[in-house]
């Protein structure tokens, strides 16, 4: 009973390491200048949960890997807009 008992708490708490990451795109339609994504791509890695982001000025787009099992999406929305580049789902 004891090893039924340990296996099904090992199973149960190593069930987030079988967790797929999810990948989103985030369109961020402020940056103005060749800089901003430095800004927007710390903001995101800021944010708990968050395993890549790229950004990039030309397409005005945030690329965000992460965890969805610690972080939503409006956390990472929220993260842009607090850096001063306000962000949305691209659909």
């Amino acid at each position: 009973m004891k090893k039924f008992a340990l296996m099904s708490l090992l199973a149960s708490s190593s069930l987030s390491a079988f967790a797929a990451p999810k990948t989103v795109t985030l369109e961020v339609p402020t940056m103005n200048c060749v800089t901003c994504p430095f800004t927007v791509k710390k903001a995101l890695q800021n944010v708990d949960g968050v395993s890549k982001a790229e950004v990039t000025y030309e397409n005005k787009l945030a690329v965000v890997t992460f965890d969805d099992e610690k972080t939503t999406i409006n956390a990472l929305t929220e993260a842009t807009t607090n850096a001063g580049y306000p962000s949305t789902l691209k659909e």
